[in-house]
């Protein structure tokens, strides 16, 4: 089993960037493809990006396509989510997801991941 912490969470103005991360316990983070999804208020999780388990291929919600990018670091087991030019509507509670992968998995229905973090809030001001 995997336990996943998210930080990097807070508030921010609109136009500005925050960087969230995602610690994985244990000794095999290179096998999970990772992802980060979000729950903005009286709404529904939504996927947000997606990464393979290598980290040489990316899937960005069309919502956050060209402003987020999605990375990992192997020796720190981290994932991470770099969130520029933020807008009022990215306010969330953001989560990251991870699934065993054997290859090119880029998961991005809810369904399709095994572990989940607690959130971490982000709230953009306007």
């Amino acid at each position: 089993q995997v336990q996943l912490v998210e930080s990097g969470g807070g508030l921010v103005q609109a136009g500005g960037s925050l960087r969230l991360s995602c610690v994985a316990s244990g000794r095999t983070f290179s096998r999970y493809a990772m992802g980060w999804f979000r729950r903005a208020p009286e709404k529904e999780r939504e996927f947000v990006a997606a990464i393979t388990r290598s980290g040489g291929s990316t899937y960005y919600a069309d919502s956050v396509k060209g402003r987020f990018t999605i990375s990992r670091d192997g020796a720190k087991n981290t994932v991470y989510l770099q969130m520029n030019s933020l807008k009022p509507e990215d306010t969330a509670v953001y989560y990251c997801a991870a699934v065993p992968s054997l290859g090119g998995t880029l998961a991005v229905r809810e369904y399709e991941y095994d572990y989940w973090g607690q959130g971490s809030q982000v709230t953009v001001s306007s």
